[in-house]
């Protein structure tokens, strides 16, 4: 099954909600990155979290960077996505494993640490800079992490879960998660109503191994009380880098720098940190850079 994301609302509007399986993806970064099992998981839990918070939040050709920095060993992990679907990430150390937690579930806390911050940044069309929000973790498991960001940051009553389960061999069995957001209008019953469903709800990773949807889930957290289905989107990892990019980057190095490269290397090579593509300059085309900068 590939993967997609559902877009909902629930119990007569008072909350909207989407529910992702983000297996494939997941499992595309983890080959990538060539993540052991506790990069892995804080890896993909960020992707889950970035996909949920990019459909959701964004429009058009509007994109945001998620940056998550704390004291554990993975050190920075940062990914970005879009409206469409399309998310990108990596970790600053890869091959992290740590020994299962009291739960016997793989330690992304200990991964990722408790003292750092989460910040995204948000750019829209006709923007003239970007805007970044920032909070520091709560709990280093990084949905309770999102679901502070989106109230502290965003000041919107929300609940994410993000969920990754990785195989003994390190490879990606499912991923997933879902974010509910509470609207204008919504009882306080409702949300005690809600607050007690998400309680008594399973990891997501759990009900994908089971064999849910993401529909299931949702239906599983609202018990079917006034649950609308509005739309199915495909979700993937994309990353949109190229030589293009990476050239008009290098011409904006130094001259000094440029000359550098062509002297020593006699060219240069770019590796893409979100996708790992590399590409190379020739020595010409290096020349042909600096001598437009003489212009």
């Amino acid at each position: 099954m590939n993967d997609y994301l559902v877009k909902s609302t629930a119990m007569n509007g008072m909350f909207r909600a989407y529910a992702v399986n983000a297996s494939h993806l997941v499992a595309q970064a983890h080959t990538i990155h060539d993540t052991w099992s506790a990069s892995s998981a804080a890896l993909g839990r960020t992707l889950v979290g970035t996909t949920l918070l990019a459909t959701a939040g964004l429009q058009g050709a509007g994109r945001l960077t998620v940056k998550i920095q704390g004291d554990g060993p993975v050190g920075f992990i940062v990914a970005d996505g879009d409206a469409a679907g399309n998310v990108r990430g990596y970790i600053k150390q890869p091959h992290v494993n740590l020994p299962l937690n009291a739960q016997g579930k793989i330690d992304v806390k200990g991964a990722v640490g408790t003292n750092g911050v989460l910040s995204v940044t948000k750019m829209a069309p006709g923007d003239k800079a970007p805007y970044t929000g920032e909070v520091e973790l709560v709990s280093g498991e990084l949905g309770e992490d999102f679901t502070y960001y989106l109230a502290q940051s965003e000041q919107i009553p929300s609940a994410m879960g993000v969920s990754v389960f990785v195989n003994s061999d390190d490879s990606i069995a499912v991923a997933g998660g879902f974010l509910v957001q509470a609207l204008p209008g919504a009882s306080d019953e409702a949300l005690q109503t809600l607050e007690q469903s998400l309680k008594e709800l399973p990891l997501v990773s759990e009900l994908l191994r089971a064999g849910k949807t993401p529909e299931d889930i949702l239906r599983l957290i609202f018990k079917d009380q006034e649950l609308k289905l509005h739309e199915t989107m495909p979700v993937q990892f994309h990353c949109d880098c190229s030589k293009e990019r990476f050239g008009h980057v290098l011409a904006t190095l130094k001259p000094t720098e440029l000359q550098e490269m062509i002297e020593q290397d006699h060219g240069a090579q770019a590796v893409c940190q979100f996708c790992g593509r590399h590409y190379q300059f020739s020595e010409a085309e290096l020349q042909a850079m600096l001598a437009q900068q003489q212009k």
